[in-house]
């Protein structure tokens, strides 16, 4: 029996995420750079983000002992893949 190896895939993922990063981290300096209540919240808002998705993280890797890696990996990936993506479209319409 072949079985199709997910982790290409699963690379593949983690490269548009880090390209969603990037582009949040670029946008998100550009605001604060600006200055203001704009600046400041956004700041606030970062922080806040980052320490909720990190205390949530253990939750979106829950899985069951027959869960192989490459989904509780994909698990990982989604649970930072979502707020990323929200960030990049807030982010892009105010630019």
């Amino acid at each position: 029996m072949f079985t199709k190896n997910p982790w290409p895939g699963i690379g593949f993922d983690a490269w548009l995420l880090s390209l969603d990063a990037m582009t949040v981290i670029g946008l998100r300096t550009m605001r604060i750079a600006q200055g203001g209540a704009l600046g400041d919240r956004e700041a606030q808002r970062m922080v806040e983000e980052k320490m909720l998705a990190m205390v949530m993280l253990p939750f979106a890797l829950w899985s069951s002992p027959t869960d192989s890696a490459a989904t509780v990996t994909r698990r990982g990936l989604s649970h930072f893949g979502k707020t990323v993506r929200a960030n990049r479209r807030r982010l892009s319409k105010a630019a």
